[in-house]
């Protein structure tokens, strides 16, 4: 079936990560993947007639199977076929981000959100957050006009990545104001991760030992202010944390943030990592697989087809990495803290960046393959928590 030799290597790396998929699963994430990297595109039509020249087969033979790939079982020909499972799929990609991870500092930055296709889809999914990009590690898909609360799916994809990483990493789990809920909150703790999440600036917080009930809209009042302190918030549905406050010339409002850290073990700079799953949404689409102009209408077949794009975003981003750019930013980290306190946000170092590491990883890939330099992945080399802004 795969005849390509690139293609074939690609297709060993993929079958190592997915133990527990069948060949033709193998094979078909494979190609799909493969597809949308060199053609920076998840249309079906350009994929299958980019694989049918490069693997010596006919065009519609090769989009026959792909599409086959996403489809359910039931629209299947043969007694024994059967669909893709995706959930059982997000445990075995964070632990191929996690093998690839080079940092001595056990820090793994997440995030979740929501985006949407038109009226099409709404995705909720949780990333990696990765030098600028995201990595998107679990998912759901629902319609755009699908009413009902989205807690179970949230509480589902957490529950898919039980386990998954070590006990000796420190987990931050942010999310924007939007999505904040006390369930949430608990449900990280109850992986032994730590929320990070934003809140609005209406509503009361106590300070632990204190009687009285403060506004959230007075912690900090004016710009260049911060603040954290163990707290309760809200009178209604109470919950007992830790409150970072900060508000960075530049910004309408200020950050309020709860977590389950104490104040001394977090930063609310850390909140900055957040925005790169918007980039990570832009990459799915047009920066990046174009997904927005999808002709899909199932939730269950697009969920398959971000499980290539997932595959084909982490491919990009290890090779848009710059391992010794690496070192000489973990060595300026080092220059600018000292006895483990944070430095202000004016004294942070900023990465510049000519492009993004997707970008960079598109290019470099086809470069590779043209010097007939292979198949290959670097590795990820994440910022130092203490270097985390929100550039």
């Amino acid at each position: 079936m795969l005849h390509n030799n690139y293609l074939k290597d690609w297709s060993k790396i993929v079958s190592y990560h997915f133990p527990h998929l069948s060949l033709p699963e193998v094979a078909g994430l494979a190609t799909w993947s493969f597809g949308m990297v060199i053609t920076s595109s998840s249309s079906l039509t350009r994929v299958s007639e980019f694989i049918a020249k490069v693997n010596g087969e006919k065009s519609n033979t090769v989009r026959k199977r792909l599409k086959e790939w996403y489809q359910d079982s039931k629209a299947k020909k043969g007694k024994k076929r059967k669909e893709v499972d995706v959930d059982k799929c997000f445990a075995p990609l964070l632990s191929w981000i996690l093998s690839l991870w080079n940092s001595e500092e056990k820090w793994l930055p997440l995030a979740i959100d929501a985006t949407s296709v038109g009226q099409n889809f709404t995705v909720l999914s949780l990333h990696v957050l990765y030098q600028g990009c995201g990595i998107p590690v679990a998912w759901k898909i629902v319609k755009g006009t699908e009413k009902g609360s989205w807690k179970p799916h949230w509480l589902h994809l957490f529950q898919s990545l039980k386990d998954t990483v070590p006990p000796d990493w420190q987990v931050i789990v942010s999310a924007d104001r939007g999505l904040y809920a006390d369930w949430l909150f608990e449900e990280i703790c109850t992986l032994n991760w730590h929320p990070f999440l934003r809140i609005n600036h209406q509503g009361t917080y106590q300070i632990a030992g204190e009687q009285e009930w403060r506004c959230l809209g007075t912690v900090v009042e004016k710009t260049e202010m911060s603040w954290s302190g163990n707290v309760t918030c809200f009178r209604s549905n109470p919950l007992d944390c830790t409150l970072l406050a900060r508000w960075d010339e530049g910004y309408q409002d200020p950050w309020l943030i709860v977590t389950d850290l104490e104040p001394k073990q977090s930063n609310a700079l850390w909140y900055g990592c957040r925005s790169w799953i918007e980039s990570s949404y832009r990459d799915v689409k047009s920066d990046g697989w174009q997904w927005h102009k999808t002709r899909l209408r199932e939730p269950a077949r697009a969920e398959r087809l971000w499980l290539a794009m997932a595959v084909a975003t982490l491919w990009v981003v290890t090779m848009g990495s710059d391992e010794q750019r690496h070192l000489r930013e973990n060595l300026k980290d080092k220059a600018i803290t000292t006895d483990d306190e944070i430095q202000p946000k004016s004294e942070l170092k900023k990465t510049n960046r000519n492009i993004s590491f997707f970008l960079q990883g598109l290019i470099n890939i086809i470069a590779d393959l043209l010097c007939d330099k292979g198949i290959s992945l670097n590795g990820l080399f994440p910022q130092s928590s203490f270097a985390v802004n929100s550039s």
